[in-house]
């Protein structure tokens, strides 16, 4: 297709899941009620912990409704994934060969559920982080903890464990395409596990080593994964090479 045809079937794409997300919002504000009863029993648990208590505090009159809006659209982009996620595919799917749509189906199947996990990972150890830091204030003192930072916190942190759980899939589609070998990503192994080391010490507390150690391990298990099936392709990819110079050399032979 031509340039302004590409931007128009990209225009039409991108409206499409607009739409999409605007369904999911209107879904994700009925979700938030139950959402944020979930978000906040690591409070009510320090709450009765603590003699000076603990509470979420709403500073203005517009926190909680700007608050309802932001984990709405955050819900509604989850909910509207599958839909977004096709509109991409099939904008770039004319581009690619038969094989390659067929690896990038796979790389998508396997990052969603992936996404979900590091979602659930942060979620796991967001009330042990909650926890730790809430445990530097004096007992005696009310901690109060701003309702908009807070809830920014945990699905900040949800969405950015995700998202490096989705890391190794990229890897994998950089193999397959070609673009790096997996002995090449193996020698770099301790320059991961030291990035891994670091994002975990950034999303947990410094004196929280047991939320660290929870969310380095499925990381560099990931990596190592993601390790073992680029280095088998790139075995397998060498088999058809090796196949193909022999039936090549055997042709030009015959031909002689």
């Amino acid at each position: 297709m031509r340039l302004a045809e590409h931007l128009i079937e990209f225009r039409n794409r991108f409206i499409v899941s607009v739409i999409a997300i605007v369904v999911g919002m209107i879904a994700g504000f009925i979700l938030t009620g139950p959402v944020l009863d979930a978000i906040r029993v690591p409070i009510e648990q320090l709450a009765s912990a603590r003699a000076g208590g603990v509470s979420i505090n709403f500073p203005n009159v517009t926190s909680a409704f700007d608050i309802r809006m932001q984990m709405a659209l955050t819900i509604g982009i989850v909910i509207a994934a599958p839909v977004w996620l096709y509109e991409i595919w099939m904008f770039l799917m004319p581009g690619l060969k038969k094989n390659e749509r067929r690896y990038a189906l796979s790389f998508l199947g396997a990052a969603v559920p992936l996404f979900l996990a590091g979602c659930l990972t942060g979620w796991f150890i967001m009330p042990r982080i909650v926890e730790v830091m809430a445990s530097f204030a004096p007992v005696q003192d009310t901690v109060f903890f701003d309702a908009k930072y807070y809830y920014s916190f945990v699905l900040n942190l949800c969405l950015a464990v995700g998202i490096a759980y989705v890391v190794p899939v990229v890897l994998v589609m950089l193999n397959f395409a070609g673009v790096i070998m997996g002995k090449t990503i193996l020698k770099g192994w301790r320059g991961a596990v030291l990035v891994v080391a670091l994002f975990a010490a950034m999303a947990t507390p410094a004196a929280d080593v047991l939320s660290m150690f929870l969310l380095m391990v499925p990381m560099i298990v990931l990596y190592f994964l993601a390790v073992g099936v680029c280095m088998l392709n790139d075995r397998r990819r060498a088999k058809r090479q090796r196949a193909f110079e022999e039936e090549l050399n055997a042709g030009v032979v015959s031909s002689l």
